[in-house]
């Protein structure tokens, strides 16, 4: 083992130093008798800085690290992890996961991906962008934002706050069939949420930017009057005739549709036949206008990655075409039982983006309100009320009536339902007021008809 535990270092320092690390565990699971092992080693750290009423709250700051291993015999696999990097400790953790290893069932499929597979050269992604900024710079952006919201108009009343948060870490994997990689990363986020009141009472609603790199972040000003405009839009809220109507899903809420799909597709609910989207490779589960596409290899974006968390190489590739599905979203170990191969997504999707054919560049959220016609637009989601068995959808909403394009009032207290299989088939339109939110990238989604209980 190395001679001494590493301390909290600058990431280019501690990167060879975790290399040398994770060489050295795979050594001494094998020293033990292991077949096979995989190690990971991480450390991050982060600031969250939030204020209220133009006061500082709170301030935190945060420093992780964590070491761990997987070791097999043969069939069967066990893991251990620490989070002390001092070599008598991890000695410690390799030999805990060696002797559950070793006394654990076998499992026929359980291993290491195949050599083949490895992503044993891969791409900059450009993923890290250091940003000095300490507790006293972050609560003067977050007064900013905050401030631009409450000074928006004399309805905004209060404020749930403001906040600045910071992550910026690095990792080194390997394993013992030749994969070693790594590298930094950085994530940073500005958010506002203020409150407005009137004689009719009170709603709040927010915004936010997130990126990796600090100069791509919207200015607080900008984050700070969009959540006030946001807010402002929901007072008067009321209720609607219960029915069924077209439903438009503002684009902030439509990448939960993408993430609804992740799941079902997943290896994970495919083997173990918890998903409605069992069987469907091949079949027709979309509109035929959409598609949906990965791209896993986008410098700088929020979700790419050269490798999955196994090490397996992405690639770029379209999971939906025509509204046909063509492929899963699958680990070593769930395409082994699927008796597939893997498609790097050990860890979830990179960089999924929605796309109809059919979208115009002038299709903008008031185009799509146009289109709808009279129905609900929404704008928030309550609760998660999703059946992924059945695809069964029911989720509590606030959002806005909508009459021959226009919007009439906001709407709150009510339930939109339907199922998935339907809804993903009745996507009549994608707007071109795209966004991205985490790893995920669409335009509001015109669904032609769900169930709304309201009055």
């Amino acid at each position: 083992m190395s001679q001494s535990s590493i301390s909290f270092l600058p990431i280019s320092k501690n990167q060879s130093h975790f290399c040398q690390l994770v060489d050295d565990v795979l050594h001494h699971a094998k020293q033990l008798g292991a077949s096979d092992a995989a190690v990971e080693v991480a450390e991050n750290q982060g600031l969250s800085v939030a204020v209220r009423h133009q006061d500082l709250e709170t301030v935190e700051q945060t420093r992780d690290r964590s070491l761990s291993v997987t070791v097999f015999a043969g069939n069967k696999r066990g893991s251990a992890s620490t989070s002390d990097f001092s070599p008598k400790a991890v000695q410690e953790t390799v030999a805990a996961a060696w002797h559950i290893a070793r006394y654990t069932a076998e499992d026929p499929v359980a291993g290491l991906p195949d050599e083949q597979d490895l992503a044993l050269q891969y791409p900059d992604l450009s993923l890290y962008s250091p940003w000095q900024i300490d507790a006293d710079a972050a609560a003067r952006l977050a007064l900013r934002a905050e401030q631009a919201s409450l000074e928006y108009s004399p309805l905004i009343t209060n404020s749930e706050g403001a906040s600045v948060d910071t992550n910026m870490g690095h990792f080194v994997m390997g394993n013992s069939r030749g994969f070693l990689g790594g590298y930094p990363y950085s994530r940073y986020s500005i958010s506002a949420s203020p409150i407005a009141s009137d004689e009719n009472g009170m709603q709040r609603d927010y915004w936010y930017s997130v990126a990796r790199k600090p100069r791509l972040l919207d200015s607080p000003e900008q984050i700070g009057r969009v959540a006030a405009e946001r807010t402002l839009a929901r007072l008067n809220a009321r209720r609607i005739k219960t029915g069924k109507y077209p439903v438009l899903f503002d684009a902030s809420l439509a990448s939960g549709l993408l993430g609804s799909f992740v799941r079902a597709s997943s290896g994970g609910a495919l083997y173990r036949k918890t998903t409605f989207l069992l069987d469907q490779l091949g079949q027709p589960i979309f509109s035929p206008h959409i598609q949906i596409i990965e791209r896993p290899h986008l410098q700088g974006g929020l979700g790419s990655a050269p490798f999955d968390s196994e090490g397996v190489r992405t690639s770029a590739r379209t999971v939906v075409d025509g509204g046909v599905l063509q492929g899963y979203f699958l680990s070593s170990y769930t395409a082994r039982k699927l008796a597939m191969k893997t498609t790097g997504n050990a860890g979830g999707a990179h960089n999924l983006r929605l796309i109809s054919t059919q979208t115009q560049a002038g299709d903008d959220l008031t185009a799509m309100l146009k289109k709808m016609g009279t129905g609900l637009y929404v704008t928030e989601l309550i609760g998660q009320g999703i059946n992924y068995v059945t695809g069964d959808y029911s989720r509590g909403a606030f959002g806005y009536w909508v009459e021959n394009g226009e919007i009439q009032h906001a709407v709150e207290e009510i339930t939109i339902a339907g199922n998935l299989a339907q809804m993903f088939k009745q996507i009549s339109a994608v707007g071109a007021d795209r966004l991205i939110r985490g790893g995920k990238e669409t335009g509001s989604v015109l669904i032609e008809q769900m169930a709304v209980a309201g009055n």
